[in-house]
């Protein structure tokens, strides 16, 4: 049986969002303030950013090919630099995944979405702008929000990461 859009797609963005929850939890239980500063580098964006982004990346992308265009920060408000704003714009990203019908997903193959950001567009195949685009996009943010932390020495595992895999049982 090949493999489903929301296969490969909805349930490894919710495995990874249900790590960065663990993350800001262990951060939050630790006592990891300020987050308005945290970066990984000084040249990259704050941790808000990273948090809006796993948002955008994986609600907010099924929100984008519902509506045919992505733009940066998938139409989501910066959330505000704090535990609670950050929980919840993860959780509700979360529950817009849980919604998401395997049946709609399949309907999306063969649209087409738009990466739009000022006067530039990159047309794509919507399971293409999915898997090729916003997913990886997805992983690379969720990454920097979990290095953030690590980096503060933060003691994180792989697992805090990966969250809970999907084995057989």
């Amino acid at each position: 049986m090949p493999l489903s859009l929301h296969a490969a797609f909805v349930p490894s963005c919710r495995q990874i969002i249900a790590g960065c929850l663990n993350v800001l939890a262990k951060a939050e239980a630790a006592g990891i303030g300020d987050l308005a500063e945290q970066k990984l580098a000084p040249d990259m964006l704050p941790l808000a950013f990273q948090v809006q982004s796993v948002a955008a990346h994986s609600a907010g992308a099924i929100a984008a090919v519902r509506a045919g265009q992505f733009s940066p920060g998938g139409g989501l408000a910066m959330p505000a630099p704090d535990y609670a704003s950050f929980r919840a714009m993860l959780s509700d990203a979360d529950a817009a995944l849980a919604a998401v019908t395997e049946a709609e997903m399949e309907g999306f193959i063969g649209g087409t979405t738009a990466f739009v950001f000022r006067d530039r567009r990159m047309p794509f195949k919507s399971e293409d702008f999915l898997l090729s685009f916003s997913q990886p996009n997805f992983y690379f943010h969720a990454t920097i929000l979990y290095a953030i932390f690590r980096n503060k020495g933060l003691p994180l595992g792989k697992m805090d990461y990966m969250s809970r895999p999907r084995i057989a049982t």
